[in-house]
């Protein structure tokens, strides 16, 4: 009989109006954390489309002027800030009408392509007028999927802050695959955050944050904090936002997983007056969602393996037994004997999604073989694991 094929490793206060109370993961009610965003010194701000785009789909300049002024503020004290910025696609439709219609690829690249330069145009000009420095990094999913290019990224943006530049960071829409594309500048930012280390990501949409309804409805209440294990997802309607790619159940995913990695996230309305100012300075008397962090954040090359399902290039299907010893609380590898099938041709060190017999991903790891090994191990005991527990996430 095939064993498990699993091996254990070596030895808050008061809200303003509409506001309801907090929920951990079994959905009782909890008191509203104290700490101060300003307790923080690493934050990553994301700053959406519909936050910077008016009603005509052009862009908000003196709302961009705004958020500039607030990152300054944080800058001035004492915190290292990333900005996540979406914007260029407004950007390009303001500067060029087109003669012929354009299917929806090329309408990306063009005005992505026309939006970037303009985009980070007025940021330099907008920083500038505080003598601070920017640089733009445009990034690719793919750009992620492999640790060296994942560290290189990470060292990027590093040398830009210890020499007090902030970074400004936008997918290349010019050039994305679009089955390659992050789901939108959400994802993004919180692969920014994990990559970084960072102490906050800050989301900032149209909204107050995370409803206990339809947003519409005058009961419903924003639900000021949830622990980083809570699923909301009966709480919310999954539709896109007017300009962006994502909506709000892709927020509180991404939400989830970066607080599950030990970064407190907060969800907030980027149109609210001086919003980054007044969630470090007064955040018990500001409107948003926070979503309060584990307690004990995984590694960093964890972080990065957490956020790689979508980079796999293939997966292995255990067994029912594998897939109970994984899920349980004690810290185990995979190996080959609770493995029934490989699928993929993947290389040793490459990232593969691990799925249970009902067909669910339950985990993605790298792997300790090739596709071809790992066939040829498949099920039999005694010999390496598969995925070893220093380079496996469940989900």
């Amino acid at each position: 009989m095939q064993g498990p094929g699993v091996r254990l490793p070596g030895k808050t206060g008061m809200m303003t109006t509409k506001c309801t109370e907090d929920m951990n993961s079994k959905g009782e009610q909890t008191s509203p954390a104290t700490e101060k965003v300003g307790e923080k010194k690493r934050v990553v701000v994301k700053v959406g489309s519909n936050v910077l785009t008016r009603d005509d789909g052009k862009l908000d300049v003196t709302r961009m002027s705004a958020i500039v002024d607030q990152v300054v503020w944080l800058k001035q004290h004492g915190y290292e800030v990333i900005l996540v910025s979406s914007g260029a696609m407004a950007c390009g439709r303001d500067e060029l009408k087109v003669t012929r219609k354009l299917d929806s690829v090329a309408q990306r690249q063009l005005y992505s392509a026309l939006g970037q330069v303009k985009l980070i145009g007025l940021y330099y000009d907008l920083f500038r007028e505080y003598d601070l420095h920017v640089g733009q990094v445009l990034t690719m999913k793919e750009s992620f999927s492999t640790r060296g290019e994942y560290l290189n990224q990470r060292a990027c943006m590093s040398v830009m802050l210890e020499n007090g530049v902030i970074p400004i960071v936008n997918e290349n829409d010019t050039v994305s695959v679009t089955e390659l594309m992050f789901t939108d500048n959400d994802e993004l930012s919180g692969l920014i955050a994990s990559m970084m280390d960072a102490d906050t990501l800050i989301i900032l949409s149209n909204v107050d944050g995370i409803f206990n309804g339809d947003p519409k409805d005058s009961q419903t209440r924003v639900i000021p904090m949830v622990n980083y294990d809570r699923d909301l997802g009966e709480y919310i309607q999954d539709t896109k936002s007017g300009f962006g790619r994502g909506g709000m159940l892709t927020k509180a995913n991404i939400a989830r997983k970066v607080a599950e990695e030990g970064i407190k996230v907060i969800i907030a309305n980027g149109k609210t007056t001086n919003i980054l100012v007044e969630l470090a300075t007064k955040p018990m008397e500001t409107m948003h969602t926070e979503f309060r962090p584990n307690p004990t954040p995984t590694s960093t090359l964890k972080k990065w393996i957490a956020h790689s399902e979508s980079f796999a290039k293939g997966r292995v299907v255990i067994n029912d037994k594998a897939a109970e010893a994984l899920k349980g609380h004690k810290a185990v590898s995979l190996l080959p004997v609770g493995v029934t099938a490989v699928e993929g041709d993947f290389e040793e060190g490459d990232i593969i999604n691990v799925i249970d017999q009902q067909g669910n991903n339950i985990g993605v790891g790298r792997s300790g073989y090739s596709a071809e090994e790992a066939r040829r191990r498949m099920g039999v005991h005694d010999v390496k694991p598969v995925i070893h527990y220093d380079y496996l996430y469940m989900e």
